[in-house]
């Protein structure tokens, strides 16, 4: 197919899909005239990941380029490739924030001991939560060992949940990349919900 048609059907400018292509994001089509070039519905539907990499999980050009790199290569575990993923939010999410406080590191230790979690210490979550403690003690707004501890517990099923949708999908490579785009996407998913709910328990609670 052509640009003209590979725009109309992801909602994408073709002048955007040029970018892309140029960027390293997207494949380029393939030559088939002196000035024509051709796209099938793989590029239809690399567009759309792309879009909603950057548009709904805004990540950075650079951040989504490496985690689509790691996505293609087949030869990478899930593991390996799912903490490309993580990285790559986490470094957009937290790139102008100071570096957390020893104090602050100390008491997301705490949490992670709680709630069972000691084989993740040397993930990135780590240092975003202890990054949020030091934001809310700035704010004047000290965050209690009970508060943080219902949010873990919050966060434990969620992360059941991505697994288990995960776990339901039997081709690896799908698999792989729903491990990816929920990682990606899982935060504005849960920021969407957490609006809703704040809305519903704040009209329930008559505050």
């Amino acid at each position: 197919m052509l640009i003209s048609q590979v725009s109309q059907l992801s909602g994408t400018p073709a002048a955007t899909i040029k970018y892309y292509v140029r960027s390293g994001l997207l494949p380029a089509g393939t030559r088939s005239g002196e000035n024509r070039t051709s796209y099938d519905e793989s590029h239809v539907e690399r567009l759309r990941l792309i879009r909603a990499m950057l548009e709904v999980g805004k990540l950075s050009v650079s951040s989504a380029t490496a985690v689509l790199a790691a996505l293609d290569d087949t030869s990478k575990p899930i593991a390996e490739t799912f903490e490309v993923a993580q990285n790559a939010l986490a470094r957009d999410a937290v790139a102008d924030v100071s570096e957390p406080s020893e104090e602050s590191f100390e008491r997301a230790d705490g949490v992670i001991d709680r709630a069972g979690w000691n084989d993740c210490r040397d993930n990135v979550g780590r240092r975003i939560l202890a990054q949020t403690i030091d934001g809310f003690a700035r704010a004047g707004h000290t965050m209690s060992d009970e508060y943080l501890d219902r949010y873990a517990a919050a966060a434990d099923i969620v992360a059941a949940a991505d697994l288990d949708a995960v776990g339901a999908i039997a081709d690896p490579s799908e698999r792989t990349e729903l491990m990816v785009v929920g990682t990606v996407l899982g935060d504005s998913l849960s920021l969407g919900l957490r609006r809703i709910a704040q809305a519903h328990r704040t009209a329930e609670r008559n505050l």
